[in-house]
């Protein structure tokens, strides 16, 4: 059994990666770089806990020494990918992305089909930022070019918020 990490403090912000299972290694290359920043910026990861960018991003952050949560789509643990943290079975399939969402202060959407587009729409009505990186052309999605990008936006855009 590894030793976890120190805890993160309780009041550590919280970044949600969002997109694909399946994506082209681009956009997995992306995810990874995402993750790696989320960490090395004092960032909590959120993401889906399953393969894809939810398993790049979680391999970046651990990279960094970051913490990474998993809500899952399944009722077992053992779903998770091995560089998540905190697993967390919800046994609600897609419905798990509301709670993806809601456990995140801002997210980034990287590539991505219907299940990452519903992500988005939670974001929106939960009043949470959205950055794309090659993902859904929708409203209220910002798009940005590169990991560096969004994560210069997300802070900016969290330091804009109170404690």
């Amino acid at each position: 059994m590894k030793p976890l990490p120190a805890s993160p403090p309780a009041s550590s912000k919280r970044i949600g990666v969002i997109g694909g299972n399946a994506p082209a290694p681009r956009h997995l290359r992306i995810a990874e770089e995402m993750g790696r920043l989320i960490a090395e910026n004092g960032f909590v990861l959120v993401n889906g806990g399953m393969r894809g960018v939810m398993e790049a991003s979680a391999r970046g952050a651990k990279s960094a020494g970051g913490w990474v949560i998993g809500i899952l789509p399944g009722r077992s643990a053992r779903e998770a990918n091995r560089f998540t943290d905190i697993a967390v079975p919800t046994g609600l399939g897609y419905l798990r992305n509301a709670l993806v969402v809601l456990n995140s202060d801002l997210l980034v959407a990287i590539d991505g089909a219907y299940g990452t587009l519903s992500e988005i729409a939670y974001a929106r009505i939960y009043g949470k930022e959205v950055f794309g990186i090659e993902t859904w052309d929708v409203p209220g999605v910002t798009p940005v070019a590169t990991a560096r990008e969004a994560m210069e936006r997300a802070l900016a855009a969290l330091r804009g918020r109170k404690r």
